[in-house]
């Protein structure tokens, strides 16, 4: 399938720098209703969702995964995005061509100069666009404390930053912002971003109206932000996430499933994993294991019946994603309502319902 049947014009004036505040106060696009569009606001959510529905979150917890650092007078940035072990990580790292194997790259932050940091990572391989793979040089029950301490929220690069330079190294309010209000399981370099507009209001509203709340998680890689720069989809590479469903999650499901309930998948993280774990007949199935699956146009959908989902760039993976799941040109059509009635767009926009009209 081409690549640039997924592509579209957008204002980068509409490219959302922080999120609404409070977060519930982010506009919804409803496109929960075949042929009709609605303009609402996520605290409206609970008038869309009705008793015995069921939403599914993604618990993921994101890790301060962004540091600064040097090799001799090279800087580097790195972006921490898939952990090979405790203290193995691949990375993407800006300023990669100063770097050799066997390097030693020393992190600090403002307030922790190079010359008294402690924090250090060995260079062991470079592999082209899969990025560096770096080996921590601490104690794996240091290398928490060292990103808590060291590094910074791995914000997308559409959502623009200053390098700090003085003050406190955390001196934006990202650590809280790009967390969703329910993250529990610590290990995503990457905020499942659908999941930012819940406030415990919402929360708490949804839960009085009777809709079931279900949790799974996926830990999402920074592999999400990458662009899709083949022609065809066919020749595009995912990167591997690591997830994890109970079998307490998926007997609610199942259960719902079977009596007819609808599925609301928040975000296409969820989406992801709920379709890995799912047979041909729609059955989940309890997972606890790696996660590469590619969704475009033409798939069928075993789980869900609607998902709640940001807006997302052209031409990548997520956006193929939600074609797949409400229809093209459906798409096609809300996104020109949303760039006309100036939504904010990415991971601290605004927010929308789909209806999955691709399924088994």
């Amino acid at each position: 399938m081409r690549v640039d049947l997924f592509d579209f014009e957008l204002d980068k004036e509409l490219i959302a720098k922080k999120p609404a505040s409070p977060r519930d106060t982010s506009r919804l696009l409803d496109m929960s209703d075949e042929g009709v569009i609605y303009d609402r606001h996520f605290y409206d959510l609970p008038s869309i969702l009705g008793k015995g529905d069921v939403l599914v979150f993604n618990n993921t917890k994101v890790i301060p995964a962004r540091l600064y650092g040097k090799r001799g007078e090279a800087e580097v940035e790195v972006t921490l995005y898939h952990p090979e072990n405790g203290l193995i990580w691949w990375a993407f790292i800006k300023n990669s061509k100063r770097l050799r194997t066997n390097d030693i790259i020393t992190f600090y932050t403002t307030d922790i100069a190079v010359e008294k940091s402690n924090f250090k990572a060995l260079v062991l391989e470079k592999h082209g666009e899969d990025g560096v793979l770096i080996e921590f040089q601490c104690g794996a029950d240091e290398l928490s404390k060292n990103l808590e301490l060291y590094g910074l929220m791995p914000l997308p690069p559409y959502i623009k930053r200053d390098k700090p330079t003085t003050g406190i190294w955390n001196k934006y309010n990202d650590k809280e912002d790009y967390q969703t209000v329910y993250a529990k399981h610590v290990g995503a370099v990457a905020a499942p971003t659908a999941g930012l507009h819940f406030t415990d209001d919402v929360l708490r509203l949804l839960e009085e109206k009777g809709v079931e709340k279900v949790f799974l998680t996926l830990h999402v890689g920074a592999g999400t932000f990458l662009p899709v720069k083949t022609d065809d989809t066919k020749d595009h590479k995912m990167h591997a996430e690591y997830g994890i469903i109970s079998k307490e999650a998926c007997d609610i499901i199942n259960k719902a499933k079977k009596e007819g309930r609808r599925i609301v998948a928040v975000g296409t993280t969820s989406v992801r994993l709920l379709e890995t774990a799912s047979d041909e007949q729609g059955i989940l199935h309890p997972f606890n294991g790696e996660t590469s699956i590619f969704i475009t146009p033409g798939y069928k959908f075993k789980i869900i019946d609607y998902i709640i989902t940001n807006f997302h760039l052209p031409k990548s993976t997520l956006f193929m994603l939600i074609c797949a799941i409400a229809g093209t040109d459906r798409m096609k059509e809300g996104y020109m309502h949303a760039i006309k009635e100036r939504y904010r767009f990415y991971s601290y926009g605004d927010s929308s319902i789909l209806k999955c009209v691709n399924k088994i």
